[in-house]
């Protein structure tokens, strides 16, 4: 019997690519996490032996989504307090 289709890790670093591909159109760090997350999940459903269920799968995707955006948030974020000001035009 073939192994249902949410186990298929390749599936997976394609969902990864098509959600970084997102992410440089609408940019904001939400689909770069779960392109992550994808990526991370894809590269564990690779390794053989490994073929947990689809509540925990998703659990994994979901835990690893999490953690990576909250890592971006932290690492690119403004220090408190300050607000982003453009003090030239680039047109002129």
């Amino acid at each position: 019997m073939a192994d249902p289709f949410w186990l298929t890790w390749w599936l997976w670093l394609a969902g990864a690519l098509a959600l970084g591909i997102l992410e440089i159109v609408l940019p904001g760090f939400i689909f770069l996490g779960f392109a992550i997350g994808a990526a991370v999940t894809g590269i564990l459903l690779a390794i053989p032996g490994i073929a947990p269920g689809l509540p925990v799968l998703l659990l994994i995707f979901a835990a690893l989504s999490l953690a990576s955006w909250l890592i971006l948030r932290r690492m690119f974020a403004l220090p408190h307090g300050q607000v982003k000001t453009f003090r030239h035009d680039i047109n002129e």
